[in-house]
């Protein structure tokens, strides 16, 4: 038990693990993380409607989007974005690789007869001769990348992009990072029983890596017929951090909000959105 206590609360190297697939490909975490997407009551894995349908009246006025423009979204998820644009005229593509955040999506376009373009895949592994006026990714995604696959990612943002055409995400910042406190507690059947439909006790240790400016929620499920490791990176930049590592993506950052609904920039927000273009 001993050693078993040890490997739980063991730090990892930055990113050293990877479990996003595990988490969005299985049927049941998926299925209670689009519970989660759909409670507006809570900012979880989607924010709350009102800032929703504040965020996209802020981006169709921005990006001046109408039936002539093209915008595709990484991790769509049950399309509460998509939808939205769609409604505009525009041709719209979502990309998830949670199955059970498409099937809703789908239909719900089917039901208010939007034609929305829906794709399941990874979006690391993301191929498409299409171009797009925009790209948006949403809920700051981008931070549980490490450096190789925000760099491969960019890569397919630019070969995505028009000329003229905007990707706009949001990160969180180095004021997330310095408020974050590390911790470890357990729990028995941790988020009403939100990673098993079993009984199970989930230690949670959250740790902070000072010079990567980076932080991990680990998660311990151990159940009876065995255990799950999840790892949940949170990369946090500054405003000088973000803009060089897209200009080593050939991609120059061009405004910077403190959030996608378009907020005026706060240098004591907790996140920040940016707007970039090729």
């Amino acid at each position: 038990m001993f050693y078993e206590l040890q490997e739980i609360n063991k730090k990892p190297k930055p990113f050293e693990f990877y479990t996003a697939p595990e988490l969005w490909t299985n049927d049941y975490t998926s299925r209670k993380m689009l519970e989660f997407h759909l409670d507006q009551s809570v900012d979880a894995a989607s924010r709350n409607i009102g800032f929703i349908d504040k965020s996209v009246q802020w981006m169709v006025e921005y990006f001046n989007i109408d039936s002539s423009m093209s915008i595709i979204d990484f991790g769509c998820g049950p399309g509460l974005y998509t939808s939205r644009f769609a409604k505009t005229g525009a041709k719209v593509t979502g990309v998830d690789f949670s199955r059970n955040s498409l099937e809703y999506a789908k239909k719900e376009a089917a039901r208010n007869n939007l034609n929305i373009n829906y794709i399941y895949c990874d979006y690391l592994k993301f191929d498409s001769s299409e171009k797009y006026d925009l790209i948006t990714m949403i809920m700051c995604d981008y931070t549980a990348l490490s450096p190789m696959q925000r760099k491969k990612l960019l890569g397919i943002f630019r070969s995505l992009l028009k000329p003229g055409g905007s990707i706009i995400l949001d990160v969180y910042s180095y004021n997330y990072y310095n408020e974050y406190q590390e911790n470890s507690t357990y729990d028995f059947n941790h988020l009403n029983k939100f990673w098993s439909p079993d009984d199970y006790y989930c230690f949670v240790n959250t740790f902070k890596y000072d010079m990567e400016k980076l932080i991990l929620e680990k998660y311990t499920i151990i159940e009876e017929k065995g255990k799950r490791v999840i790892y949940n990176w949170f990369q946090c930049f500054s405003v000088d951090s973000i803009k060089s590592e897209f200009a080593e993506s050939g991609l120059r950052v061009t405004d910077i909000f403190s959030d996608v609904a378009g907020k005026g920039f706060d240098n004591k927000s907790k996140e920040f959105a940016m707007v970039a273009k090729a």
